[in-house]
């Protein structure tokens, strides 16, 4: 009878198990193993999920270059998916995750893959990959020129670490600009200095802001003026708050965004919203729009968008003739201190998931490594303001003629693009990175919502009193659940800090157990009184 009752229990308990693990497949996979060899007479088939701008150039270098690696390895069949946002990216993977049904390869950014990281074994560490000597980064055994380790720049490669690991490679690396309407500036009596400041964008947006009689702006003579617009408000809180050697973050997960200088940038970004001075893209639209119709005067942006901005874009998203002609200057963002200059490094990287075939990781990895030769490296960072990242592109003789030929057209070589690209390179020991974390993502949503909502109280007259910044970095923080442990990094020796459904199965088998052994002790003294 008590055999019956403890496989009844044990069945029970084994239901409980499968059901978890069936809806978490993916957090049962055993961690990757390097096998001996790849075996080139098995087919595999992959999926790629890469973003492309809908720059139909980006999505030729990308199948052109699948058709190239296909070639080398005919057993390897690659699936390309294309998105336009990195963010329906993460979207997808996160959903994906739990059915077990994750693409293999994927372009995406370190913060997303440190909540990938949430589930166990769903990445794979690439360290021993990339020190592999027959498949690793140029490797003996493989059938293209892959660069050697020390030729990925270093500071792009750790952008990549996580907790002490490798989990991705760079593919290509931005930062921000300041895109300048030199025209309009020394029209309003001044000049550009070598290096900008916050005082002087500041001061040259109000001094634009003139009007004539007719409720026209002197400077444009239109009824629309924004003279600084800012895209991404989560790099701008971010690097305002580097320049003032103020801390963000630790890679613990630890959070100092809601600080003394944090409310006092808003309640200055708030000024500049009230006279008309300043806006972002959420609240206005894209900062090259307005440049290129003469209605901003600093757009600050990606690098990676270059081909957007100034007079003779190759690409715009407003008709011919609302463009107005001007000379651009392509500028390091504004300063708070500019002896000590910092800016943000950005840009995609590509990591591998898990695979319950090692072989089929295998050739995920030999796909990911192509994307770093010369040949991806090249043509993709030509089609913007990207910069390769090995130094075995950037040394490469048909990359250094390709950046000495600005202004020959609008196209390739348009000049605002390779000054753009110049520029990250000039800068490359200028630039930093935030520190990555499962919730570091949220925590870069948070810094840029700040601004955004400063900016829309602003127009809604809400801002009364001091009381407006607490009450909004408590609103943001129960937002993005800032003052959860689940933000706080991954603590992976903490039960509290273990995915639910591993803390789930965790409690359910020493509630069995319990009952497993209460059950035989009771037996135990039933029988002894019998």
């Amino acid at each position: 009878m008590m055999n019956k009752r403890i496989f009844l229990l044990s069945f029970v308990f084994t239901l409980f198990v499968m059901i978890l693990t069936g809806c978490h497949g993916s957090h049962g996979l055993e961690a990757f193993e390097i096998p001996e060899n790849f075996d080139e007479s098995k087919q595999y088939e992959i999926t790629f999920w890469a973003k492309n701008d809908t720059n139909v150039t980006q999505t030729q270098i990308y199948r052109k270059a699948i058709d190239s690696f296909q070639k080398l390895y005919p057993n390897i069949k690659v699936n390309i998916r294309l998105y336009t946002d990195y963010g329906k990216i993460y979207n997808d993977v996160i959903t994906n995750i739990a059915t077990n049904t994750t693409p293999n390869v994927c372009i995406t950014y370190p913060d997303h893959i440190a909540t990938y990281l949430s589930g166990i074994n769903i990445c794979v560490p690439l360290d021993e990959l990339m020190d592999n000597k027959e498949y690793g980064l140029n490797g003996s055994k493989l059938k293209f020129d892959s660069p050697k380790r020390e030729e990925i720049i270093g500071k792009f490669l750790d952008d990549c670490k996580i907790h002490g690991e490798y989990y991705a490679i760079p593919f290509m690396r931005s930062t921000e600009a300041c895109y300048v309407n030199k025209t309009f500036v020394e029209a309003l009596g001044y000049t550009l200095p070598e290096k900008l400041t916050w005082d002087f964008i500041w001061e040259v947006s109000d001094a634009a802001l003139e009007k004539n009689d007719d409720g026209t702006y002197k400077i444009n003579g239109q009824n629309v003026l924004i003279p600084c617009i800012y895209k991404s408000t989560d790099n701008m809180m971010i690097q305002m708050l580097k320049q003032k050697d103020e801390k963000y973050s630790t890679e613990d997960g630890e959070v100092f965004l809601f600080n003394d200088t944090t409310k006092d940038f808003l309640k200055e970004i708030s000024g500049h919203f009230l006279s008309g001075a300043f806006s972002t893209f959420k609240i206005s639209s894209y900062p090259a729009n307005f440049l290129n119709a003469g209605q901003c005067i600093f757009a600050i942006d990606s690098t990676a968008g270059s081909t957007w901005m100034g007079s003779k874009a190759p690409l715009s998203d407003i008709s011919e003739d609302s463009i107005v002609d001007f000379e651009t200057e392509v500028m390091v963002i504004p300063q708070y201190n500019p002896e000590t200059p910092y800016m943000i490094s950005q840009g995609p990287s590509v990591c591998i998931f898990n695979k319950s075939d090692a072989g089929e990781v295998m050739a995920s990895w030999l796909f990911a490594q192509y994307l770093l030769t010369n040949e991806v490296q090249i043509a993709y960072a030509q089609t913007e303001g990207y910069v390769p990242v090995t130094l075995k592109a950037q040394n490469d003789p048909s990359y250094v003629d390709y950046l000495s030929r600005g202004g020959e057209d609008n196209s390739l070589y348009y000049d605002v693009k390779l000054k753009a690209s110049k520029l990250l390179i000039d800068n490359m020991q200028n630039t930093f990175v935030t520190p990555v974390f499962n919730g570091s993502a949220s925590l870069r949503d948070a810094a840029g919502q700040m601004i955004e909502d400063t900016g829309k109280a602003v127009r809604r007259n809400q801002i009364k009193s001091e009381e407006y910044y607490d009450d909004l970095f408590k609103s943001v923080t129960a937002l993005y659940r800032l003052d959860s442990k689940s933000n706080q990094g991954l603590k992976k020796k903490e039960l509290g800090d273990m995915p639910g459904e591993a803390v789930a199965l965790i409690a359910i088998l020493i509630t069995v157990w319990v009952l497993l052994i209460t059950y035989a002790i009771t037996s135990r003294v039933k029988n002894k009184k019998h």
